[in-house]
């Protein structure tokens, strides 16, 4: 065993991502972003007809995005401070759900925030990512922080002993994410998460 591991999300965990992608919809791509009942799956809507975006096209200006309007990316209150905190104790791998050819600018784009940690690009869920990590790592214990319910979900299944945090750093969003089913826990701001972090990262691993 080794000295424990964090493995953090960025998009709405160490960056704000969701906000600036809604207003880059209203602007340029004749898009509306309503967060409702219906959640983030119908958020993206046309704008005049009012209908959901397709997923696949969500998916196409999602890619859009991160190719051009990365640097309207703004950090999270106090994840620089909760990350120093961490890396006194812990190692900590970023583990991001873009496409693998956005990783130097994603690199680049956190670097320039000073987050200058080993960084790992995933299509999919992030079980077998992290179940990866674990594996390579062998950490006396893992948390794994993530605003969506299907990483969770995915986690759980492929890395059980892993800690895993539900976190939706931006309110406007948080109030409409219920708590993901398979986290031990959903706490969206850093000031309280890192406590919570610290904690599990002294206990060693999750009850499977």
């Amino acid at each position: 065993m080794s000295r424990p591991l964090l493995i953090s999300d960025c998009d709405d965990v160490l960056l704000h991502m969701v906000p600036h992608f809604a207003a880059w919809l209203e602007e340029a791509q004749g898009c509306t972003f309503v967060l409702d009942e219906s959640g983030l799956g119908g958020a993206v809507r046309d704008r005049e007809t009012g209908a959901p975006v397709p997923r696949e096209e969500v998916g196409a200006l999602l890619d859009d995005f991160f190719i051009s309007e990365m640097h309207r990316q703004n950090l999270v209150a106090g994840a620089i401070e909760a990350l120093a905190e961490i890396e006194k104790l812990a190692d900590v791998v970023i583990l991001t759900n873009l496409r693998d050819e956005h990783h130097a600018i994603r690199v680049s784009q956190l670097g320039a925030f000073d987050i200058r940690y080993e960084v790992l690009c995933n299509q999919g869920g992030k079980g077998p990512p992290v179940r990866e990590l674990v594996d390579r790592f062998q950490p006396s214990a893992t948390v794994f922080v993530d605003d969506w319910a299907f990483h969770h979900e995915s986690v759980a299944e492929h890395a059980p002993e892993v800690w895993r945090l539900h976190m939706v750093a931006d309110s406007t969003i948080a109030e409409h994410v219920p708590a993901a089913p398979h986290a031990h826990a959903r706490i969206d701001r850093w000031s309280e998460a890192t406590r919570w972090i610290v904690a599990r990262l002294g206990e060693g691993p999750a009850a499977r």
